[in-house]
């Protein structure tokens, strides 16, 4: 099995946050066929997804996502794309956020 660890932080706050939460749990939805729970806090959230062959959880703060994600054997040769791809994806929100506040 391969894990992907991915950390970015943010000086969005939490509700920027979980909005782009959302938007990320929409897409894996739709785009990766994820089935996602959120078990919202005071502190921040966690979304917990999974789909054959992949498990993990995103951990959303007022500074910070924070992703990790086990990979069974059948996924786990492509850990490097999966991780790139994830990395994409997040960093596009974050990138698309950026932009909104500034104009």
């Amino acid at each position: 099995m391969s894990d992907v660890h991915i950390h970015r932080t943010h000086d969005l706050g939490l509700d920027r946050a979980r909005e782009i939460s959302r938007q990320w749990v929409a897409d894996a939805a739709r785009k990766y066929d994820m089935v996602c729970s959120v078990d919202s806090g005071e502190a921040g959230d966690t979304v917990e997804f999974k789909r054959t062959g992949v498990s993990g959880q995103l951990v959303v703060s007022g500074d910070h996502f924070e992703l990790t994600a086990r990979l069974g054997f059948l996924l786990s040769g492509f850990q490097r794309a999966i991780q790139a791809e994830i990395e994409k994806n997040l960093d596009g929100l974050l990138a698309r956020e950026a932009g909104d506040r500034r104009a």
